[in-house]
């Protein structure tokens, strides 16, 4: 069974395909040009290197936040295309399990953790299960570091886009007992989000295309600000 990943939740745009064997490509790329500049131009890159036409995959995955407002509704918009022109099945993948994914053999706690802004993270935790999957111990949140660690007194590994910007906090908090992936694990991968799609949809759990959306956690700013701006208008 071939699926495609899309995660478009960060800067870093990646692009995986994999069938039962297991990866076939991924295509990364972490640039400021827009997802909907560079996101149909990688993925017919991908597919023309890989000999694939798009009626020969069998389902589609997508991470669904938390992240970028604007990068997740692109990636969603672009998979809810190619799953509905093609009549496939679709799973909704968590941006934060599919980074821990890219960790699922370590030995500790698995912390991914993206930039919120407003000195808050978009983290959750995990744990291997030992047998090359996670398992989740809470759900993904937007919280500040402190109040998020002061419960765990065990070795966590951390990864994800907001490391460099808490690593000296982490690290404060935690001391000996906070670890860092290697660079490269630690931004999102489309392989991850396809392989999580995959059990998703081998496990009867596939998405109705039409009903797919963001899993923001919060409102963006702009609309937080369009509301305040409201109130002061006497709106």
């Amino acid at each position: 069974m071939k699926v495609l990943g899309i995660d478009t939740a960060t800067m870093m745009g990646s692009i995986g395909l994999i069938d039962d064997e297991g990866a076939i490509a991924e295509y990364s790329l972490n640039i400021r040009a827009t997802h909907s500049e560079r996101l149909m131009p990688a993925i017919d890159r991908l597919l023309k290197d890989s000999g694939i036409m798009p009626k020969d995959i069998d389902g589609f995955a997508v991470s669904i936040g938390p992240g970028s407002f604007t990068g997740l509704r692109i990636g969603l918009a672009t998979v809810k295309g190619f799953a509905m022109g093609c009549n496939k099945p679709v799973a909704a993948v968590s941006t934060l399990e599919a980074l821990a994914f890219n960790l699922a053999y370590a030995e500790y706690l698995i912390c991914p953790i993206l930039d919120a802004r407003r000195n808050e993270v978009y983290a959750a935790m995990f744990k291997s299960d030992g047998k090359g999957g996670i398992k989740r111990l809470v759900q993904d949140m937007a919280i500040d570091m402190q109040t998020f660690l002061r419960e765990y007194d065990e070795d966590i590994i951390f990864l994800g886009d907001a490391v460099d910007i808490y690593r000296e906090r982490i690290l404060d908090i935690l001391k000996d007992r906070a670890h860092f992936a290697p660079k490269n694990r630690n931004m999102p991968s489309g392989v991850s989000v396809a392989e999580l799609g995959l059990k998703k949809i081998r496990d009867g759990k596939a998405a109705d295309p039409s009903g797919l959306a963001p899993f923001y956690i919060r409102r963006s700013e702009a609309e937080i600000n369009l509301e305040k701006k409201s109130f002061a208008l006497g709106g």
